[in-house]
């Protein structure tokens, strides 16, 4: 089954919440994924297969490079899709009907451009939303879900890659990358800072870091 083949042809409003599952516990007190343990190359090739696939499959770089959930992908409509002639921004509609924007990256710029281009051959193409489904509705979230798993595992991944891992991977590179919590915060839609700092969480590797300070010389 191809990535196209999974873009289902039932229709779904703006929300993609009636497509949503039930949260799970994971969902509602995530862990920290600090990205897929199969380390920089698997990084590579997931990125370089973002590149390749085009059309409705550039859909990870949302979460990946946006810090987008699901919910917020499949609500994009193509106005939200800002572009000026050096990076322009993504608006997001978060829970509570917040609206926040993100920066497109020159990356996430560079697919949105590549899909809203191919966008325009597909069914519904006279429509709002950014994603469209073979049957040119919007697309739901679960068909984006698979679509994403889909795509991640075409990169090998030790572990699975959703969009919740690809979000959380955004969430902590900014935090280990030095980056403010309020502005994490802001990015990734969150009313409190005290939710993202979950990703400033110590992983295995950092605890053992930690503790080579206590070697001393003889």
């Amino acid at each position: 089954m191809t990535c196209k083949d999974l873009l289902e042809s039932t229709y779904t409003d703006r929300t993609g919440v009636a497509f949503l599952p039930a949260p799970s516990l994971a969902d509602r007190h995530p862990t920290v994924q600090a990205g897929p343990r199969s380390g920089r190359r698997t990084l590579h090739r997931f990125l370089a297969t973002i590149g390749r696939s085009g059309g409705p499959a550039s859909l990870p770089a949302v979460p990946f490079y946006a810090g987008a959930r699901i919910s917020e992908v499949v609500a994009l409509d193509v106005e939200d899709v800002r572009m000026s002639r050096r990076i322009g921004e993504l608006r997001l509609y978060g829970k509570g009907g917040k609206v926040r924007t993100v920066p497109l990256k020159p990356q996430l710029r560079t697919a949105l451009a590549d899909w809203i281009e191919q966008r325009a051959d597909w069914p519904g193409a006279d429509g709002p939303a950014l994603f469209l489904n073979r049957a040119g509705g919007r697309l739901s979230a679960t068909a984006a879900s698979d679509t994403i798993t889909a795509i991640t595992a075409a990169a090998r991944f030790d572990d699975p890659a959703t969009a919740h891992v690809l979000r959380h991977t955004f969430g902590t590179t900014l935090v280990r990358g030095g980056t403010d919590l309020v502005t994490v915060a802001e990015l990734l839609g969150h009313s409190r800072v005290e939710t993202v700092r979950i990703y400033s969480r110590p992983t295995e590797a950092d605890k053992v870091k930690a503790l080579e300070h206590l070697t001393v010389d003889e």
